[in-house]
């Protein structure tokens, strides 16, 4: 996963767990099959995948594509200690952020990124950069989350914004990032894409209770709240956090509608 821009003055680094984020791996891998299926497949492609997280679906994403040359970066070393693991000729990894990969110049035949690029800002300047990566005849491939649509992430905001966090959390507000997939198929055109896919999904999540829903959502949309506490605030932020899920899904088993967005062009 790909960590808030270091740059930024009201952003910090983030601390992945990858065995909380793997808690759900099999919920988390269904969009990536979905997306995967999108591309147009070719021998011997370059590829990139931003914010591979594990490295274990850039694996997954290198065998489906024939002698294909594949690069998976992610800012976070915790997410890429064992990367290696998946490596062979044909794939490796390198820890740096999207924006450094960004501005490195280098093209490719697929960008692929899968439930990463809503970690950094403006994406009506960040899609088009994106798109100026891309080869002739290549392909754009992304998914992410649709925060902006998803009950949790709209809860988190509301209690980050209430007495005693505001002023704990000095008034950060995790910015709203996500557009309308309207805007997205506008950007993608705009900037010469074709044969143009973009739509919103639901992943639907059975989960045991509130507590699974909270694991869940603790290995992504928690973490940047978590790391602008101090230790008792933290937990004072997860219990409230906790009782407020237990009141807004109080039925056992949970059915959470998971919302993403997925988008696929050739330029």
């Amino acid at each position: 996963m790909a960590k808030l821009n270091e740059n930024s003055p009201d952003k910090i680094l983030m601390a992945w767990n990858p065995n909380i984020y793997n808690k759900f791996k099999s919920e988390r891998f269904l969009p990536f099959y979905d997306l995967a299926t999108l591309i147009d497949k070719k021998v011997g492609m370059s590829v990139i995948d931003l914010g591979c997280g594990t490295g274990e679906l850039t694996r997954k994403l290198a065998d489906l594509l024939p002698d294909s040359n594949v690069l998976g970066i992610d800012s976070s070393k915790e997410m890429l200690n064992d990367a290696r693991e998946f490596e062979r000729e044909g794939i490796r990894f390198e820890v740096k952020s999207i924006e450094d990969q960004l501005d490195s110049g280098m093209e490719w035949d697929l960008v692929f990124s899968n439930a990463a690029i809503q970690w950094v800002e403006d994406h009506e300047s960040l899609l088009p950069k994106i798109i100026s990566t891309i080869k002739p005849d290549g392909t754009l491939a992304v998914q992410l989350p649709a925060q902006h649509h998803n009950i949790t992430n709209k809860m988190l905001a509301k209690l980050a914004d209430e007495m005693p966090f505001e002023p704990l959390l000095k008034s950060w507000k995790r910015a709203d990032t996500v557009l309308e997939i309207d805007n997205y198929a506008q950007i993608i055109f705009d900037n010469g894409g074709r044969n143009i896919t973009v739509f919103e999904k639901i992943y639907p999540l059975v989960l045991q209770d509130s507590d699974s829903l909270f694991d869940w959502v603790s290995g992504t949309a928690l973490i940047p709240y978590l790391e602008r506490l101090e230790d008792k605030n933290k937990q004072n932020f997860i219990d409230e956090f906790k009782k407020r899920l237990s009141s807004k899904f109080p039925k056992s088993p949970v059915f959470f509608p998971f919302k993403r967005i997925l988008m696929k062009a050739t330029f």
